[in-house]
């Protein structure tokens, strides 16, 4: 792929993800499941590993404060707790609770129901080109960030 084919796909993904986010947010909304989209996101996040609060603020691109916020309302629902390690207490790990984990399967459900509505009418021929998409996707984020960061520096040094 030439370095323009590979900057229009790029546009293509960012214009399609925010969409369908927003299309699955929405829904999620009208069906009462989540009170924020991007509870959704840090639940997911957290059901692999529970992390810590500045792990998530990195990883989501906000301030502590801001993920701060973010874990405190989730903690008033039940959905995840703070723990200290025995090794540090002045390191606060976040985890997922049981509650917080029917949640997101509850959500889960509900956001693919719903995807699978708006995906329901594509013939056999769009429901294949999709698959094929995906899983280029997928292969493509699946691999280690360390070797697409170095990809992009190389790419970026190359343009001189």
């Amino acid at each position: 792929m030439t370095r323009p084919q590979a900057r229009d796909a790029a546009r293509a993904v960012l214009k399609i993800v925010p969409l369908v986010m927003r299309t699955i947010a929405a829904e999620l909304r009208a069906a009462g499941e989540l009170p924020a989209p991007a509870h959704f996101g840090l639940l997911s996040m957290l059901s692999v590993q529970p992390r810590t609060l500045t792990e998530l603020a990195s990883l989501q691109g906000v301030s502590l404060p801001t993920m701060s916020n973010s874990i405190t309302a989730m903690v008033q629902r039940g959905w995840v707790k703070r723990t200290a390690p025995v090794r540090d207490r002045r390191v606060v790990i976040i985890e997922v609770t049981a509650t917080g984990r029917a949640a997101l399967e509850r959500v889960g459900r509900c956001a693919e129901s719903h995807l699978a509505d708006v995906l329901m009418p594509l013939d056999l021929g769009a429901r294949r080109r999709l698959r094929g998409g995906l899983g280029v996707l997928r292969d493509v984020f699946t691999k280690a960030p360390a070797a697409q960061t170095a990809r992009t520096r190389g790419a970026r040094t190359d343009r001189g």
